[in-house]
């Protein structure tokens, strides 16, 4: 975005009387480069600005929503969230912002808020419409099993984030999990149990994601059910932490797996790759091979 145009866009954000905030995603952490009064207004928190957006829209509205919003960022789309913030309701809205010099690279998102302080009625049937639209997109985005990005979904998220890193010369860290013994709880246990620990082992692994543009998935790779996480990071020991964290967390749910050769539990098996983007020929779907 030229500086015209940066100035421009500068005095309409603070001129909205509407709580407004602008991002740049085409940097890593999503930061937010603008902010206005009346945003300030309905937050109860320091300054937001350089701070990665995902961590701003979580503190506001929670995870299942900056998750939801991440997503929607990632498409390059243009939505309508119906939000609690205190005791009003308000639509969310996220679009993405153009220009000829720069396309692209920012998105604005904006508080409205409904007729005293209460949904109207036709915002109730717009909230339900956008959750049947939501669920709708589930259906096609997340894996039936685990509730975690299906394994198409998540190479078109990895595409995405490798070519933006890439841009901006940065890192990308995958970690990969592997339910130890797998074979033998399937053998034990039947399907719908074994479906039922892989569902409880990846809502331990939701649970220790740090930041909402942090994703999961479910991949299956020669016949072997992955946990992939994909997170934007380039420090390798901090990396094997996180990984660390999520191995124990899985090994507190105490699943019961007679047949393990590790404990009389369920556990997982990790391997994590931190890679700078864009240094060589590497492409996305190169990096993800490395620790499948």
């Amino acid at each position: 975005m030229s500086e015209p145009d940066r100035d421009v866009l500068e005095q309409l954000v603070e001129g909205s009387a509407e709580p407004v905030f602008v991002a740049r995603i085409d940097h890593p952490d999503w930061p937010v480069v603008m902010a206005n009064a009346a945003f300030g207004s309905i937050t109860e928190f320091a300054p937001v600005c350089d701070k990665p957006l995902a961590d701003v829209v979580e503190q506001l509205v929670g995870r299942e929503l900056a998750l939801e919003v991440s997503e929607t960022i990632r498409g390059g789309h243009e939505t309508t969230i119906a939000v609690e913030l205190g005791s009003r309701e308000y639509l969310l809205v996220l679009k993405p912002l153009r220009s000829s010099s720069d396309a692209g690279q920012y998105y604005a998102a904006y508080w409205r808020g409904t007729a005293g302080g209460t949904l109207a009625v036709d915002t109730e049937i717009q909230q339900a419409l956008l959750k049947a639209k939501r669920r709708i997109r589930d259906l096609t985005r997340d894996d039936a099993v685990t509730g975690l990005l299906n394994a198409a979904t998540f190479r078109e998220v990895l595409q995405h984030d490798w070519a933006v890193a890439a841009r901006e010369k940065s890192s990308l860290a995958l970690v990969t999990f592997t339910l130890d013994d797998f074979p033998a709880y399937l053998e034990v246990f039947g399907r719908h149990a074994a479906d039922s620990c892989l569902r409880r082992v990846a809502q331990a692994i939701r649970r220790c994601l740090r930041r909402a543009s942090d994703v999961a998935a479910r991949i299956e790779s020669d016949g072997v059910d992955c946990l992939v996480v994909l997170s934007h990071s380039s420090n390798e020991s901090g990396v094997n932490d996180f990984a660390a964290r999520i191995s124990a967390a899985v090994r507190e749910l105490g699943l019961h797996h007679p047949r393990s050769r590790q404990a009389r539990f369920v556990t997982v098996s990790y391997r994590t790759k931190v890679m700078a983007a864009g240094e060589d020929d590497t492409t996305a779907a190169e990096f993800l091979d490395k620790v499948l």
